[in-house]
């Protein structure tokens, strides 16, 4: 029978203990009392049954204690397989997928899994299936998420020179104020509520096709609504159209919503109604227009979209009358949650100006 391994001399029992006391990893501290127990005396047999192992598990404990100490006793993580792509072909994979694929050249206008194994054989000659290369883009940072809508016509370079030169904008509106006047931004948008309703995602069964009902009437409201995200406030009102005159009375109730001595600077679309000769803007806000055809910049698009997907969708509104109510129920549910405005419309590129 081999010879026992002698103990390395720079701990003894004690010193083990207290690394045993400060220890969060349950395996390390069994281990470390077991050898204490032989610091302090006790035989392999005795280790042996501290630990709850065999004497041939106690030998490799005190190996491995020996070569590296307390750290020796932390079970390490197996390497597993050698990963299939190398870090070039990742690269060359995120490449691709960011840059989306070419209709003519690859055949279709997304990437599914499928497209994409394809084209991992075609450029390196790996065959890798559809649950190995789902894990290979989850550890890329990639998630299958919706596309948000973009103006076809839209300037490229307009929404970088707008959040780039808002300061300057935020500046000169300062200047026309009294001295101290407090600055409020807030960001406006209506939206249409009608018994055409949407239909959004749920929950069911994997392999099931989940119904909503879906009316065909064409009864629909119009909310008017603001949001002012540094504050967490709103202001709404929910009209049977849009026009100049609706759009007065939104500003008027904005303006009651803006606190006693500040001034609102209120950013909204360059729809017609939101310039025309005839609006009434009142003392306490000024005007902000967005570049045209950029909805990404306001946040009240984003609140819409929470409210149709929380309050407003895969309902049938029974008349004019309910779709009132449910309007004013969810836009009244939205103001009683402050830190849902802030979270829906904060943006750093106009609330850090």
């Amino acid at each position: 029978m081999a010879a026992a391994v002698r103990l390395r001399s720079d701990f003894d029992g004690a010193a083990l203990r207290r690394l045993a006391r400060a220890s969060r990893d349950a395996k390390q501290v069994r281990r470390l009392l077991a050898l204490a127990a032989i610091y302090d005396g006790g035989t392999r047999s005795e280790a042996a049954r501290v630990g709850g192992v065999t004497l041939q598990i106690v030998r490799d404990w005190v190996v491995r204690f020996n070569a590296d100490g307390p750290a020796g006793l932390v079970d390490r993580k197996p390497p597993g397989l050698r990963p299939l792509l190398s870090a070039d072909q990742r690269r060359a994979l995120a490449k691709i997928v960011e840059a989306g694929p070419i209709p003519p050249a690859h055949g279709v206008v997304r990437w599914r899994l499928i497209d994409l194994a394809q084209w991992v054989w075609d450029e390196f000659a790996l065959s890798i299936s559809k649950q190995t290369l789902s894990r290979e883009l989850r550890a890329l940072g990639y998630r299958k998420l919706s596309a948000r809508p973009r103006h076809h016509a839209q300037d490229a370079d307009a929404i970088p020179a707008f959040k780039k030169n808002f300061p300057a904008k935020l500046a000169a509106i300062r200047t026309r104020l009294p001295r101290g006047t407090a600055i409020e931004l807030w960001w406006q948008d209506e939206a249409r509520v009608g018994q055409k309703n949407g239909i959004t995602r749920r929950w069911a069964r994997r392999g099931t096709r989940p119904s909503a009902p879906h009316d065909q009437r064409t009864a629909s409201a119009y909310i008017y609504g603001a949001i002012c995200p540094a504050e967490g406030k709103g202001a709404a009102l929910v009209l049977p159209r849009c026009n100049t005159e609706g759009m007065t009375l939104h500003l008027a109730e904005i303006s009651a919503a803006v606190s006693p001595g500040a001034h609102a600077v209120l950013l909204l679309d360059q729809a017609g109604w939101h310039g025309s000769r005839d609006l009434v803007v009142p003392d306490n806000i000024t005007l902000l227009p967005l570049p045209p055809r950029s909805p990404e910049l306001n946040p009240v698009e984003n609140v819409w979209q929470f409210m149709r997907d929380n309050w407003l969708s895969n309902r049938v509104f029974a008349s004019y009358a309910d779709i009132l109510d449910h309007c004013c129920r969810a836009w009244n549910t939205l103001v009683d949650q402050p830190c849902r405005i802030m979270s829906l419309g904060l943006r750093r590129w106009a609330h850090r100006s």
